[in-house]
């Protein structure tokens, strides 16, 4: 695995990693997002929709343990996701976990079928079955809760460090993980000695990269999500890639890549979609100078959702009546299949029958316009039109 840094502007880092599965020869242009995956496939979409998407997998598998290694030919071959590069993460990012689990020797993780304890053995024997080209260490993240103590952070610190260790040396020794890259974890709550400490000593490890867990905005508030953020990654190597896990707002994402940081989890549009909603958000830099977004009252702050629920001011709810006879299509200009093929009021009828096909057609445009958001924001750090870009993003210039 290789990054290649092209160009910084105002932290923020556009490149390409490179050498992601496959003998290689997969790369993937920084800032970007993987593709959201439930046991390697996407929710709502068949294989035949996802390869029109073009996009990286990511997932996790644990429930499925004992198939992948009777089957012993990895994931992504068993899931008939052949020629794609596959990361695992350790929790579902769309889905909150409970707390109060973990254990000096154990972390739990949460499936369908209920709570799984990972001991560092167990995790690697899941990692040698699934065969990821890269993957996290195993973890303790549970110090996102308010008043969780400096004690129990300082633990998790060290819990996360110790795993991590073990991780790598049964790394070495798995033949199935030859090929694989292995990224450490960076916790330590909302102290920054803690973070600090973190990033200093993952960093001296053997690791392709790193991932940052604990910064959503449900864990803290984001001045000091940013303070911590920027204090990381100035203790971390510049040419290993950094994955922000738990955020995925176009707000916040142009706001952590200011940061520094290259890769996030691409599982936005999936919420948005659970929520019978199409995102609908502006970031055409190239529109009419003279054009007026729709800028939040002064004082107002409309970006902090309180859960994962909560219908953000980036989506269009077509539940809502008044899409019932609107048709137009979800995005003017867009290109993916649902916007060239149906109309609002059509969705908005999948949506109130509950209809399966609502899931899918929503997906294929959420992902579509997820994706052209990164393409543009790629563009507009290579270009030095940035500060247009999140004019229009934050200024929520858009149609509905």
């Amino acid at each position: 695995m290789k990054l290649e840094l092209r160009r910084l502007v105002r932290g923020a880092r556009l490149g390409i990693l490179s050498g992601l599965g496959g003998g290689g020869q997969h790369s993937l242009e920084l800032p970007g997002c993987l593709l959201y995956t439930r046991c390697c496939s996407v929710p709502h979409l068949t294989q035949d929709t996802l390869r029109t998407l073009g996009a990286l997998p990511a997932g996790a598998l644990a429930e499925h343990q004992e198939v992948l290694e009777s089957f012993q030919e990895g994931a992504a071959k068993f899931a008939g996701l052949h020629n794609t590069a596959l990361f695992c993460s350790l929790h579902d990012p769309a889905t909150l976990c409970p707390s109060g689990y973990n254990t000096n020797k154990t972390v739990s993780i949460w499936s369908s079928g209920g709570r799984i304890e990972l001991t560092v053995q167990r995790y690697m024997a899941l990692q040698a079955a699934v065969r990821p080209n890269w993957y996290q260490s195993l973890a303790d993240g549970d110090t996102q809760q308010a008043g969780t103590s400096l004690k129990r952070i300082r633990k998790s610190v060290d819990r996360t460090l110790a795993f991590l260790d073990e991780c790598l040396l049964l790394h070495h020794k798995a033949q199935e993980l030859a090929e694989a890259h292995i990224f450490g974890v960076i916790e330590g709550g909302d102290v920054l000695e803690e973070r600090l400490r973190s990033s200093r000593e993952t960093a001296k490890r053997p690791v392709s990269g790193f991932v940052l867990d604990g910064f959503h905005s449900r864990a803290m508030e984001r001045e000091l999500q940013h303070q911590l953020i920027v204090a990381v990654t100035s203790e971390l190597p510049q040419d290993k890639p950094r994955l922000l896990q738990g955020v995925g707002r176009p707000d916040e994402v142009l706001a952590c890549v200011e940061l520094g940081v290259d890769l996030f989890e691409g599982f936005f549009p999936f919420l948005v979609t659970e929520r019978g909603c199409a995102l609908n958000f502006d970031f055409n830099v190239n529109c009419d100078p003279e054009s007026k977004g729709m800028v939040p009252p002064a004082g107002q702050e409309v970006y902090e959702p309180a859960d994962l629920q909560q219908v953000t001011c980036f989506e269009m709810n077509l539940k809502d009546e008044k899409y019932r006879d609107d048709f137009r299509p979800l995005v003017e200009g867009c290109e993916c299949y649902c916007c060239k093929n149906h109309k609002r009021a059509y969705l908005h009828h999948l949506l109130v029958t509950k209809e399966l096909l609502a899931g899918v057609l929503l997906m294929l445009h959420n992902l579509a316009h997820y994706g052209g958001f990164f393409s543009a924001l790629r563009r507009a750090l290579e270009s030095g039109h940035f500060e247009a870009l999140k004019g229009k993003v934050l200024g929520l210039s858009r149609s509905v």
